[in-house]
């Protein structure tokens, strides 16, 4: 099935943010279970294009989304706190509903995981289900009892005033083996000044709030609770602070979740989404028309 050309659009949430999303297919050409995609911290809607593409290529109606302070939407002083972020992407489901997104599967990667994991617990109604991205499972609190501890450590690298063509370069070296839609949605995250320079999107102060809004949830106090079905797709890679505990916090996800599915990418990035989009394509589109969603 071709692929439509992607729609930009700005939806009011009704949670005091405007929120930019891009579509791929309408309802009258694509047919499949409807699905949303949800990015991570100081990330944007544009890493998802080639598994939107795929996704759209497999005849499913696709949206992604810039959350509050990210990318295109609104970047208001506050409101990084997880119960507000869940807000505002139950508000845009809400509008979505009326261009067919009828209960889709709604895709979360890190942060945003966790995020599609709070959606299916406070709006279980608006989704069929929602797939972690290597997220969904992160409590951070495990790593840093101290929340200044988790500032100092997770704070991000300061990229504001490098050239644009010297941080793409970097991106290739960085991720060989990613497709130009990666490296394209990766830049997406920076603005790109009219001096040659870029810088990102979401700002150091907004990034430590979502930081501190992800810190202080627990997904594993509302695992039990969530009665829609959880498919977690978790990437095994280079060691890094999660990988030591991150089987045993998928274990734990399985214990607790009623109706759990878990898809491992070994080895892959963090970003999985955006270095094996077709393969990640694949993996949902295969537990949808198996009927796990």
């Amino acid at each position: 099935m071709n692929t439509d050309t992607a729609q930009n659009r700005t939806i009011d949430t009704a949670n005091g943010v405007k929120l930019h999303t891009v579509t791929w297919g309408t309802s009258q050409t694509h047919q499949q279970k409807p699905i949303v995609l949800v990015h991570g911290l100081a990330s944007n809607a544009m890493l998802w294009e080639g598994a939107a593409l795929a996704l759209s290529s497999l005849g499913h109606l696709v949206t992604a989304v810039d959350l509050r302070g990210h990318g295109l939407s609104e970047k208001p002083e506050s409101g990084y706190d997880m119960q507000t972020v869940t807000k505002d992407l139950a508000g845009v489901l809400s509008e979505l509903q009326k261009d067919g997104f009828t209960q889709p599967v709604v895709c979360g990667q890190s942060w945003g995981g966790n995020v599609v994991v709070e959606l299916a617990h406070t709006n279980p109604k608006l989704v069929s289900g929602v797939v972690c991205v290597d997220g969904g499972f992160l409590e951070l609190q495990n790593h840093y009892p101290n929340w200044d501890d988790c500032a100092e450590a997770l704070r991000p690298p300061t990229i504001a005033g490098t050239r644009i063509a010297d941080f793409k370069n970097y991106l290739k070296r960085a991720h060989p083996d990613w497709p130009e839609t990666g490296i394209n949605g990766a830049m997406s995250c920076m603005e790109h000044l009219p001096d040659g320079t870029l810088r990102p999107w979401l700002n150091l102060e907004r990034h430590l709030m979502v930081l501190r809004g992800l810190w202080e949830h627990h997904p594993t106090h509302i695992y039990s609770q969530i009665n829609v079905p959880v498919m977690f797709v978790p990437a095994e890679g280079p060691s890094g602070i999660f990988n030591e505990t991150k089987r045993s916090a998928i274990e734990h996800a399985m214990q607790l979740v009623p109706q759990v599915k878990v898809e491992w990418f070994s080895p892959a990035d963090h970003d999985l989404h955006a270095q094996h989009p077709e393969r990640f394509a694949q993996v949902v589109h295969a537990a949808i028309t198996d009927g796990f969603f």
